[in-house]
């Protein structure tokens, strides 16, 4: 089938949605001129419209031309607090913040379907379209559930996708099961004595301290945890000090865990917090190890996945599926809604050879029609399965 005509008639307005969102990003919670923009529209092309939901989300309501199934599509608006490098026209214009995640074309994607769903409504059912805020851990889905999501705009089934700038246009891939890590976000703080730098004798030196804690976290990862079970520690942040001449007083240091088994997460979580207690015990202060659990591993569901599959292939043609789609270690809080209702989740490749998380990142925007004509093909498929 390929792409449907009637999005790749509009593919520039789609372009234009996403430069702009590019240009004005906002971090989470904050989406507000995001989340206007996209409820406007929405009602504009005839669309019942719910705004606030999970403080910043938006819901659309499409219904068909009779009685079926009731199909969720979902998007992500928020950016990153990164300071943008790219030099393109549209750059971001909100210093310190940058789409550098591809969220802006995510939510441009999802407005494609919306704007053709609505103009055609060639389905039997309801397709929910659900515009997430924050999903960069800060919590957006586990927001938009605790304001009702699903019980305000029951789905039977649910969906989205993530581009993925690996230079190989138009590639979709789709992982049954597990597919994406679950993650904690960690903070340790160290409480220590500090000096007169000239005098460190008279310092219990916390930089020292955390320096050490570095190199005891990494081997967690090397002599607790079984070559075979993949897990990722990283520290990636360490916070200490503002002047050249003292030896502060205290050091924090910030990171995150990756997993897939729950059971080697707790173990995990366990020897840090051994860990911070025997330095603490060893030096003779006060280490403080804050854990929260922020991202849920990422499961798809076996039938339906294969069935997102089959419905891209129509899109993008059989030989650009792949069907042996690895683990990603990274996170997506689209977990906590398949916790409640089954779907899946894919990935759409595009041009590009920065990594998601760079300030320099650059999106393909070949992409846009593609990722619209999925989403759309997705609920015109759905909603009227048996």
């Amino acid at each position: 089938m390929g792409i449907i005509s009637e999005i790749d008639a509009f593919t520039d307005d789609i372009v234009k949605w996403r430069r702009d969102f590019h240009a004005h990003p906002e971090l989470g919670m904050e989406e507000q001129r995001t989340s206007g923009i996209v409820a406007d529209l929405l009602t504009e092309w005839g669309i019942e419209t719910h705004r606030g939901i999970g403080k910043t989300g938006v819901v659309g309501i499409i219904d068909g031309k009779g009685a079926g199934r009731s199909i969720g599509l979902r998007a992500d608006m928020d950016a990153l607090p990164i300071e943008e490098k790219t030099n393109l026209p549209y750059a971001s214009k909100n210093p310190g913040v940058m789409h550098a995640c591809g969220h802006d074309a995510h939510t441009a994607m999802l407005l494609g379907a919306a704007r053709y769903l609505a103009s055609t409504r060639n389905f039997n059912g309801r397709v929910v379209l659900i515009f997430q805020p924050a999903e960069e851990g800060l919590g957006g889905a586990r927001a938009m559930l605790k304001d009702g999501l699903f019980e305000r705009f029951p789905c039977d089934e649910i969906y989205g996708m993530h581009n993925n700038p690996t230079g190989e246009s138009g590639k979709v891939g789709v992982r049954p099961g597990m597919a994406m890590a679950g993650a904690d976000f960690f903070d340790i703080h160290i409480r220590a004595s500090g000096s007169h730098a000239g005098t460190p004798h008279q310092s219990i030196d916390p930089i020292v301290i955390a320096s050490s804690l570095v190199q005891q976290l990494q081997s967690i990862v090397s002599r607790n945890v079984p070559p075979t079970e993949p897990l990722v520690l990283s520290v990636t942040q360490i916070h200490a000090g503002a002047a050249y001449n003292v030896i502060p007083s205290d050091c924090t240091l910030c990171g995150t865990m990756r997993f897939f088994n729950q059971e080697l997460a707790t173990t995990v979580r366990q020897r840090i917090q051994s860990l911070c207690d025997g330095i603490a015990k060893g030096y003779g202060i006060e280490v403080e190890f804050d854990n929260r659990e922020i991202f849920e591993v990422l499961v798809n569901d076996d039938a339906l996945a294969t069935e997102m599959t089959n419905i891209a292939a129509d899109v993008v043609g059989k030989e650009n599926i792949n069907e042996t789609e690895r683990l990603r270690t990274g996170s997506e809080d689209f977990a906590d809604m398949l916790k409640v209702v089954p779907g899946a989740y894919c990935t759409v490749s595009h041009e590009g050879e920065l990594p998601l998380h760079n300030d320099g990142f650059f999106l393909g925007e070949e992409i846009l029609p593609i990722g619209a004509s999925i989403y759309a093909r997705v609920a015109e498929a759905r909603t009227s399965a048996g």
